[in-house]
């Protein structure tokens, strides 16, 4: 049927492609004026600027200010901009630990952050309201209210079950495990809310902002509260049957017994032999003096960080040689099932080693596997798991706002 708004080549389909591509070119790009918007786009300048009217009534472009500099007499052209304010998305990363929870505007500009301390143990506070406590918190310091956001992202460890619905893979995690968790928390707020796995996140992170832009295929190691891998294929992260691929603390490795029911011990042989607990007893095993006391995620990475300064004294090369032969072990299974172009590492029991670990590991694992990926360093430092959540919020709400071929 000719004319309607979801065939293919309609006028409407067309504008909405156009209005698309501008808006994200506005994104990518900062303020641009009609005329460089016609460039980048193909359009003519007539096309360009009922194009920018268009959006700019929809309220999805505003006018921010003139060209400066401009060669000739007469003003300069008019810049325009995507709208911030045209709409929000909000993200939590939850940890035993704590909740942390960001607001961003569309353009992807943090605008609200609220970080809500949690009980190591069984929690008084019920999970629907330590979650919902949170984003008030960071709502309230974008100055919004829950009614604002267009859609949230929760970030957990493990991953909810799509069969089930139960977060599997995350014992640790108290409270998170009733099978009615999700209802709950989907009756509490207020916008459409998505689960996903915190490594896989901190995989779309580096794909998006860091270390593996522009590459479809990559294996992301993350080492810090625990071990664990994000695998990108054909540019989609591959997440498994139950949500559980990439759990590689599970892998059972050389060098350590076996570990069984690992689910209830929330271990398995690769977290055992190179998880961030391991460092600080490696450290004292090989005589590395004042090792701190503190979260071991912490310690780890304060000792790889002075071992790393240090590549050259004993026993701070011992312990970049031999944790960076453990690292390898695991990742040498990865590596020789998936073949990937790259290998990301992240997490600050990795990322704090620096460049001395990251050579370290990729000559074993260049004895250890056939295949040669190339190694980096996680380009996304600050807050990873947080940040890939709000880009996935941000990629799903663009995606439905920007979407101007059901207006009218």
């Amino acid at each position: 049927m000719a004319g309607t708004a979801g065939t293919p080549g309609t006028p409407r389909v067309l504008r909405a492609m156009n209005d698309r591509a501008a808006l994200d070119l506005l994104l990518e790009h900062g303020p641009l004026s009609r005329t460089r918007i016609g460039k980048l786009t193909g359009l003519s300048k007539p096309t360009a600027s009922q194009l920018l009217a268009r959006l700019e009534a929809a309220g999805l472009v505003r006018a921010t200010g003139t060209t400066e500099g401009r060669p000739g007499p007469g003003p300069g052209a008019q810049l325009y901009a995507v709208n911030p304010a045209a709409a929000y998305a909000a993200a939590l990363d939850v940890n035993p630990h704590r909740i942390r929870a960001a607001v961003a505007d569309i353009t992807g500009r943090t605008v609200g952050r609220h970080e809500l301390p949690t009980p190591a143990r069984r929690p008084a506070v019920p999970v629907v309201q330590q979650v919902t406590d949170a984003l008030d918190g960071a709502v309230k310091a974008a100055g919004l209210t829950r009614g604002d956001l267009h859609r949230t992202v929760i970030a957990t460890p493990g991953a909810f079950d799509p069969n089930t619905g139960r977060l599997r893979y995350a014992s640790h995690l108290p409270g998170w495990h009733s099978p009615t968790l999700l209802d709950e928390l989907a009756a509490a707020l207020p916008t459409p809310c998505d689960y996903e796995n915190d490594v896989n996140l901190v995989a779309l992170a580096e794909q998006r902002l860091g270390a593996a832009r522009d590459h479809g295929d990559f294996v992301l190691l993350w080492n810090q509260e625990g071990l664990g891998a994000a695998l990108v294929l054909g540019g989609r992260l591959h997440r498994g049957f139950t949500g559980g691929a990439g759990e590689v603390g599970f892998l059972p490795v050389p060098g350590t017994p076996l570990v069984r029911q690992v689910a209830k011990a929330n271990s398995g042989g690769f977290q055992e032999l190179a998880g961030a607990q391991a460092v600080p007893r490696l450290a004292r095993e090989l005589g590395v003096e004042n090792v701190p006391d503190g979260p071991y995620a912490e310690v780890a990475a304060a000792l790889l960080e002075r071992a790393a300064a240090r590549p050259g004294e004993e026993p701070h090369r011992a312990l970049l040689h031999t944790y960076a032969t453990r690292l390898a072990t695991g990742l040498a299974s990865l590596v020789s099932v998936l073949d990937p172009a790259l290998v990301v590492l992240s997490g600050t029991a990795l990322t704090a080693g620096g460049e001395p670990l990251r050579d370290l590991v990729r000559a074993e694992l260049a004895e250890l596997a056939a295949s040669r990926p190339r190694l980096v360093l996680a380009g996304v430092r600050e807050h990873p798991v947080l940040r890939g959540a709000l880009e996935s919020a941000l990629a799903a709400t663009r995606d439905e706002v920007f979407d101007t071929s059901r207006r009218p």
